[in-house]
């Protein structure tokens, strides 16, 4: 059985860019609609609290395959990424970029440690 990878950087990343996405998406959207900026947070904090794959996290809700928790993140990173470039100016937005793009980079080896072995809900 292959060991979870440690991945402290990249969950200190991750969990940087998931803060972003949770303000700057609904900041995004509630100029469109106060429902839709609702909503985006209990989707973006929802979805990833309630799904997760067996052995990546230490309480599962809803078990689901390595590839849907990484769906989950890249979600989280587009989110970050495309609101803050619609939310706030570009000296805010650039550093986010860098940050999702550090983000990917770093999440590679969880992400193939999620993948690997098939690993599937049980």
């Amino acid at each position: 059985m292959v060991r979870r990878p440690d991945d402290r950087a990249a969950s200190a990343l991750r969990f940087v860019t998931e803060l972003v996405a949770w303000v700057a998406t609904p900041w995004a959207l509630a100029g469109h609609s106060w429902l839709l900026a609702a909503l985006s947070v209990l989707v973006l904090i929802g979805l990833p609290t309630v799904f997760s794959t067996p052995g990546d996290k230490a309480n599962v809700i809803i078990a689901v395959p390595g590839w849907a928790t990484i769906l989950l993140v890249l979600l989280q990173l587009a989110a970050a990424v495309v609101s803050s470039w619609l939310a706030w100016p570009t000296w805010v937005a650039v550093p986010v970029t860098l940050l999702a793009s550090a983000t990917l980079v770093t999440e590679r080896r969880r992400w193939r440690w999620l993948v690997s072995a098939n690993r599937l809900v049980n």
